[in-house]
């Protein structure tokens, strides 16, 4: 319980710093002070700079905000679209659960990286084109277990009251089928926020993200490779930790979020 809150804290206090980056931040992320370039930490420079002589810290809190931001839209598109196909497959069922589902197995058969480097490749880097890449790739999980649930769920009794009704399939769905299952699906879309950030932040480490110049945890992570080099870590290892921290908090309040619900549910 004291892990679960600890996250908790952490990813909130993660997102009030992502929305006040610009406020926060001490420099300008891409100002260049060649008389720091890979200098610790100091009154100036309170994390240090890059071997470019850019400060660590503002460029991690301006950072922060792409971090967040492309998970969050992975998230909330595959949740949806994966929530919207599971849901018509698991009522509907038949062919149509036939067509999908067998939709679903062909896009878990592409690796979620190598399909948005071939993207990235195709449309140029960027942050559009890896989120969508990621998306689709996340989407066969959230539409298998929204496609399971509904299969249990149906079944329920309180279902066919509503059908005696004579509401139509479409309105028992949207208005009591979907809002039962919904806790599960997010707590599970938690938890795969954890892992688009990690994927996203592979992607700008190998060049294929955001441009140069933004500042994002991932390109600030290839940055310091050649510091690393001369024995100076910081500006390297600085970002991984907060990639470390961010992907542990969301997996950790997901999961215990998962694990209240199916302790509710038996």
């Amino acid at each position: 319980m004291r892990l679960y809150r600890t996250c908790l804290v952490f990813a909130g206090a993660l997102v009030l710093v992502a929305l006040a980056a610009p406020l926060l931040a001490p420099h300008d992320p891409n100002g260049v002070d060649l008389g720091a370039a890979v200098s610790g930490p100091s009154a100036v420079h309170l994390l240090g700079a890059d071997a470019s002589g850019r400060d660590t810290l503002s460029r991690l809190l301006i950072g922060s905000r792409t971090a967040l931001l492309g998970p969050i839209a992975v998230v909330v598109f595959s949740t949806v679209a994966g929530a919207a196909v599971g849901v018509a497959a698991g009522w509907r069922g038949g062919w149509l659960d036939t067509v999908l589902s067998r939709g679903s197995e062909l896009l878990l058969a592409f690796p979620a990286l190598l399909v948005a480097m071939l993207l990235v490749a195709l449309y140029g880097p960027g942050l559009l084109t890896p989120v969508i890449a990621l998306s689709l790739a996340y989407l066969p999980y959230v539409s298998r277990l929204a496609r399971g649930l509904t299969v249990s769920e149906k079944q329920r009794p309180y279902l066919d009251s509503y059908r005696v009704q004579g509401f139509s399939g479409l309105a028992i769905c949207v208005r009591h089928l979907v809002p039962n299952i919904a806790p599960t699906v997010l707590a599970q879309s938690t938890v795969n926020f954890g892992y688009a950030l990690l994927d996203l932040a592979a992607l700008s480490y190998l060049g294929l993200g955001l441009p140069p110049l933004t500042p994002d945890w991932g390109a600030m992570i290839n940055d310091g490779q050649d510091a690393m080099m001369q024995g100076h870590f910081l500006p390297a290892v600085i970002p991984c930790v907060a990639i470390v921290l961010t992907v542990v908090a969301f997996n950790v309040v997901g999961g215990a979020w998962a694990d209240r619900i199916s302790r509710r549910a038996a």
